[in-house]
């Protein structure tokens, strides 16, 4: 269960040199940004300016913003557990959102999957948005050629456009490769470093009682995808149902997801009707082979009850999924439901 106090978590990824640094240094400086920690691999990889960061030998910074800095020491489970006891026992500034910068060659699912599932941190941090920054000068390029670029574009909520001042506008290329590889991610555009921090990071998937209406929102904007030739196999597509879905169906379905086909499921993420629970939807994220239990809103965000689920898969047709649906959905048609 997360709390209503819940710390949201957003994670900002890209392929190396893609400007990740320069926007967290410019996001850092803002006002709304003076309560927050942020992890990194490494201090020397990031390079934040001298003068954000006050002196310390401790792997916890204090930075001169009143943000917090860290960098992970062990694993990522751990270091999050740690920078929560710091919180509580006021060792370190307040804050009250974190943003966990990864390396340039990092995958971000066994990030999302650990926010899902470490049992240690689990209930204090909600899952927020994945921010993905793409070089405007060698991002075509690099797409093209490295597979785990791909994966972070692909996962990605929001996709932010670097180094626009150098290149100049968007190529139409550029722009078409990333809607292959992420139809429902919206393209924004960082001028050397600077944009809007909501645009960004107010995607909350999880802050249910405040941010219902983003589940509205980011179904919304791939609910409309549909199967095409991808990068490395990769495609997006939204798997529809009117009629509602019962409980037992929607477990298997998903365990038989995460048993035949999990190393591919790049991401999914949907808002189901549930044939038991009618009036609250069941909020549904996963990450390969980790599937989070289904958080349960309160009310629907609209008068809209059809459940929805946005895949983003690597070689997992579209057809393939829906007739499993289908099958696991006649095999329990008989089993009596449990109001």
């Amino acid at each position: 269960m997360i709390s209503e106090d819940a710390i949201p978590v957003s994670i900002l990824t890209g392929f190396l040199g893609s400007g990740k640094t320069t926007m967290l240094r410019h996001l850092l400086r803002q006002p709304e940004f003076s309560r927050t920690a942020v992890i990194i691999n490494e201090f020397g990889e990031v390079g934040l300016d001298h003068e954000l960061i006050e002196a310390s030998e401790d792997s916890f910074i204090e930075l001169q913003t009143g943000c917090f800095c860290c960098k992970i020491r062990t694993d990522l489970a751990l270091t999050l557990a740690e920078l929560l006891g710091r919180r509580d026992e006021g060792r370190c500034a307040p804050f009250d959102r974190i943003i966990i910068e990864t390396s340039g060659l990092a995958d971000p699912a066994p990030i999302l999957q650990t926010l899902m599932t470490d049992m240690a941190i689990a209930g204090r941090l909600l899952l927020g948005s994945v921010l993905t920054t793409v070089d405007g000068v060698n991002g075509l390029q690099t797409l093209e050629r490295e597979g785990i670029s791909q994966k972070q574009v692909a996962v990605a909520d929001r996709i932010v456009l670097t180094k626009l001042d150098l290149a100049g506008p968007a190529e139409p290329a550029l722009l078409g490769c990333l809607g292959a590889l992420n139809t429902g991610a919206p393209v924004l555009v960082a001028d050397h470093g600077r944009i809007d921090s909501n645009a960004v990071f107010d995607v909350g998937l999880y802050d249910l009682q405040t941010k219902s209406s983003d589940v509205t929102t980011w179904l919304t904007e791939e609910s409309h995808a549909h199967v095409r030739d991808r990068h490395d196999a990769i495609n997006t597509y939204a798997i529809v149902r009117r009629e509602p879905i019962r409980a037992v169906a929607l477990t298997l379905f998903l365990e038989a997801l995460a048993e035949h086909c999990g190393e591919d499921i790049l991401r999914l993420k949907g808002i189901v009707n549930i044939a038991e629970s009618p009036d609250r939807p069941a909020v549904i994220h996963g990450v390969q082979h980790v599937f989070h239990p289904p958080a349960w809103l309160d009310r629907w965000p609209s008068d809209e009850r059809t459940s929805r689920i946005v895949f983003i898969t690597r070689r997992v047709p579209q057809r393939w999924v829906e007739v499993l649906l289908e099958a696991i959905g006649e095999e329990v048609a008989d089993v009596p439901v449990d109001r």
